[in-house]
């Protein structure tokens, strides 16, 4: 791997289409054995700068390495390192799980035997044993995806990139899918992982990188990117909406923080420094104020809140009409 300790290193890459720079100045360095979440919205450059890290697409200017190669320099040695999940399984429906494993290692160029024992072991390890016979067109989409992230490790790479890798699967498929993240990561797996689900961030990555406009404008630990917009926070539910005005201005006062409001859901929200005093303070100032709360509750950040806060979009949101989606 890498000799500074880090799987995957960008130093200022940036691409260009046209008229739109995709990557601007894009900086990321993973370290061994950790997931990296990378956020942003359509068109912030997530996509590109995963083809430049996984050797299919050329930089305009910069450097980056994955598991100490070059990505342009030496990148046979680098992809030889790599597993990449698409967005979309690249199975064979007809084959059977078993059968499309062992075509894969042939493709690797391992021998008939070994592609059979390695897709034995991967079928195994990714909970698929029992259904390693049936055809793929017969897998729900969570068993698609994991016999997916079966294909990608063939060749046991340290590096895995996953771009999006649950997009349209239902809730119980891409909690299959997180636990085998989980445990490839417990094996000492990198894996960079491009998500438009932020729960999905929030339960797999140590790290998140916040994409916008080709370049990081924000970098940490989930629980570091929620306090750094302020913290904990005061949530009021109102009975009456034509309140929402005065109790907005009694949580600012109290606050020291501008409060955001929805009217038609009744809803005032403020970040708040301390949490006990703050909560006790806005419930008595309420009361003499006859404002009618039906529920107030102290609670952390959402990460959706981090990126519309960071980013001014909400995560999924499209780039408007004419921006390249990249």
């Amino acid at each position: 791997m890498g000799s500074t300790g880090h799987a995957i290193v960008a130093e200022g890459l940036r691409k260009r289409y046209g008229d739109t720079e995709a990557l601007a100045g894009f900086d990321l360095a993973v370290p061994e054995g950790t997931v990296c979440g990378l956020l942003g919205p359509n068109g912030a450059g997530k996509t590109t700068a995963v083809r430049v890290l996984t050797t299919l697409l050329r930089p305009d200017a910069g450097r980056a390495e994955v598991a100490g190669f070059d990505v342009v320099r030496r990148p046979e040695q680098a992809r030889y390192r790599i597993g990449l999940v698409g967005q979309h399984a690249a199975l064979d429906e007809v084959l059977s799980g078993r059968q499309n494993l062992v075509m894969f290692g042939r493709l690797y160029h391992l021998g008939a035997a070994r592609a059979r024992r390695r897709a034995d072991e991967l079928l195994e390890r990714f909970g698929l044993a029992d259904t390693g016979d049936k055809p793929v067109e017969r897998y729900s989409g969570g068993m698609r995806r994991r016999l997916d992230l079966a294909a990608s490790l063939i060749l046991a790479p340290p590096v895995l990139f996953l771009d999006e890798p649950t997009t349209g699967l239902d809730p119980r498929g891409r909690d299959e899918v997180w636990q085998a993240v989980t445990s490839l990561v417990a094996g000492g797996t990198t894996v960079l992982l491009t998500t438009q689900y932020l729960e999905e961030a929030d339960r797999l990555a140590g790290t998140i990188c916040v994409m916008d406009a080709g370049r990081v404008i924000a970098e940490g630990s989930p629980e570091e990117l929620k306090s750094a917009i302020g913290g904990d926070q005061i949530d009021l539910v109102l009975r009456d909406a034509g309140q929402a005005g005065a109790a907005a201005a009694i949580a600012e006062r109290i606050a020291g923080a501008r409060a955001e409001r929805d009217q038609e859901d009744r809803r005032v929200c403020v970040p708040v420094r301390d949490r006990v005093t703050a909560l006790t303070e806005m419930v008595r100032a309420l009361d003499d104020a006859g404002v009618q709360v039906e529920d107030i509750a102290l609670r952390r950040p959402t990460l959706d809140e981090v990126f519309l806060r960071l980013t001014g979009h909400r995560a999924g949101a499209s780039e408007p009409a004419g921006e390249v989606a990249a």
